[in-house]
């Protein structure tokens, strides 16, 4: 059976500068297991697969899947899966508006003037770090607990603890390894940029399956809307901003946070946001 395909580069600033999805429309009658094996296939660190919503205020339904699980949300693949559903012909009930049904529920996308932005999801989990799980990741890292100006766990879906180091150079200079810490591991740090800089943050982001090594995801939209919320929370930025990520990769992803008045907007929405292209538009027979 040949199902429409798009594969969208999400977040660059430039050509191939951003974070791919695999995006497979019509995924009516594909088994989970079908879902897991395309995903590996891939060897991209998300693919969607778009199905008709369950939810009658939802334009469409999607499961996420990153290498070995499955994502009750995910920021890059949201914004790629919306694309791709608009650019194979998909039209909104409501003009400018995507509402996405997902396992975090519905997820509002905006698309204005050439630009998607999601509503940020509320976490899952919040808080304080355990010391000794902060320890794990310090040493994951590679870096003392002195370099550590604040962590928080910023749960939106994927899992993500967040780490804050003093600033972008210190998050550019690390050198992540997992090899003696096995389990799954969803890492995300944040470094303030210089006064002057167009950019608010330097953002990274670390995770494995469980079984394998450590990786590193390109541009993270699930991690800079949680993470974002938590510098707005703790006074460290202010509405709109943009973070930068991507650097260490070769990449140049940009992520716009946007709201009023310094926070999300009047019905506590952040908006995260930035471009989504279509790369390849094809068929997968599967």
């Amino acid at each position: 059976m040949s199902r429409r395909f798009r594969q969208v580069d999400v977040f660059g600033t430039s050509a191939l500068g951003g974070n791919p999805v695999a995006v497979v429309l019509d995924a009516e009658g594909l088994s989970t297991e079908d879902m897991v094996r395309f995903t590996a296939w891939t060897n991209l660190s998300e693919c969607t697969f778009v199905l008709p919503p369950e939810d009658a205020a939802a334009d469409y339904r999607v499961r996420i899947f990153a290498p070995g699980t499955e994502l009750p949300f995910a920021g890059h693949p949201t914004l790629g899966t919306a694309r791709a559903w608009l650019d194979a012909g998909g039209v909104p009930r409501t003009p400018g508006v995507i509402v996405q049904e997902c396992g975090v529920g519905l997820v509002q996308v905006r698309d204005k003037d050439g630009r998607l932005a999601f509503t940020a999801p509320e976490l899952l989990r919040g808080g304080p770090v355990e010391d000794a799980y902060l320890q794990q990741v310090t040493e994951i890292l590679g870096i003392g607990p002195g370099d550590v100006v604040e962590s928080r766990w910023i749960d939106n879906g994927p899992g993500w603890v967040g780490v804050l180091l003093r600033d972008d150079r210190a998050v550019l200079d690390l050198a992540p390894d997992a090899s003696r810490h096995p389990g799954r591991w969803d890492i995300g740090v944040l470094g303030p940029c210089a006064l002057g800089s167009p950019d608010a943050f330097e953002v990274r982001a670390f995770f494995t399956d469980g079984a394998g090594p450590l990786w590193e995801d390109p541009v993270t939209g699930s991690l800079n809307a949680s993470g974002s919320q938590w510098m707005i929370d703790t006074g460290r930025a202010s509405l709109p901003f943009v973070n930068r990520q991507g650097t260490a990769m070769g990449r140049d992803g940009r992520i716009h946070l946007s709201g009023s008045a310094g926070h999300p907007g009047p019905d506590g929405t952040l908006w995260v946001g930035g471009t989504a292209t279509v790369v390849f538009s094809g068929e997968f027979r599967g």
